[in-house]
């Protein structure tokens, strides 16, 4: 089985400082010196135990990584809980109109959370572990606004990520920057983008449509861009880790196709 260590990472001008980060390692990690492919991701203290998670269901990557055999290392780091500022540290722009009336007050402050990714969490990471330092073989990912910020940093930094798993985003709170953003960048184009939308987040139809339709349209971009994507309608899903936990399997299997050894 695979094992998940804990760091503590300064966050130099952010107010939750330092913040814990859950790395996986794989089974075969101790018994190599190999390197192995890594995923960046948000929100890291829902990605493997229940008892971490905030609702008390995690995704369940722990498990699906171990039942597999998987070789791949997971990064996740967790979020700010106090108040609103989770919303801020994953919103790269200026939030548009949105179903919360205290958003848009936020200052965005998205952009310094990925560069911290970018200049910090990823050197610190290659400085601790056996992974990969070229882009071929690193992706970035995370779910609502998590998913949000990986549709930002797959486009921002593409010379860092090849991979984005963005899994039921919040697009709607920056969905004009962000088109522009994806409109104005050149892409590599071995960039492999994975983008969801459960069929039960919303409710009503006219909003159902509105919310596929903007998936669609920002995978359209990408795809418009030379990206290789797959977009995905989870049928019955919902807002939740319990509903992510489903399309794990998914989205790696498409981002990270031969990391899977099935040796059980």
């Amino acid at each position: 089985m695979g094992k998940v260590e804990t760091i503590q990472l300064k966050m130099p001008s952010f107010s939750q400082s330092p913040r814990k980060v859950w790395i996986y390692l794989p089974n075969s990690y101790d018994e190599t010196k190999k390197h192995y492919d890594v995923l960046y991701m948000f929100d890291g203290h829902n990605l493997f135990f229940d008892e971490t998670a905030t609702y008390g269901k995690c995704w369940g990557m722990k498990k699906y990584l171990d039942e597999n055999n998987s070789e791949l290392v997971v990064v996740g780091v967790d979020c700010n809980h106090t108040g609103n500022r989770r919303l801020a540290e994953y919103c790269p722009f200026k939030p548009e109109t949105t179903h919360l009336e205290s958003l848009p007050s936020v200052r965005p402050a998205g952009k310094k959370t990925a560069e911290w990714f970018v200049n910090i969490l990823k050197p610190e990471i290659e400085k601790r572990y056996r992974v990969f330092t070229d882009r071929k073989h690193i992706g970035i990912g995370g779910s609502s606004m998590g998913g949000l910020m990986s549709e930002y940093m797959i486009a921002q930094y593409n010379d860092t990520f090849s991979k984005a798993a963005c899994v039921s985003p919040s697009t709607h709170f920056c969905y004009e920057d962000l088109k522009k953003l994806i409109e104005n960048t050149t892409f590599h184009k071995d960039t492999k983008i994975y983008i969801d939308q459960g069929s039960q987040e919303v409710h009503g139809k006219r909003l159902f449509i509105d919310a596929v339709e903007m998936m669609l349209n920002i995978n359209h971009l990408y795809s418009e861009q030379g990206c290789l994507t797959y977009p995905h309608l989870t049928p019955g899903g919902h807002h939740t880790e319990s509903d992510w936990e489903k399309v794990v399997p998914v989205f790696l299997n498409y981002l990270f196709p031969n990391i899977n050894k099935h040796t059980k």
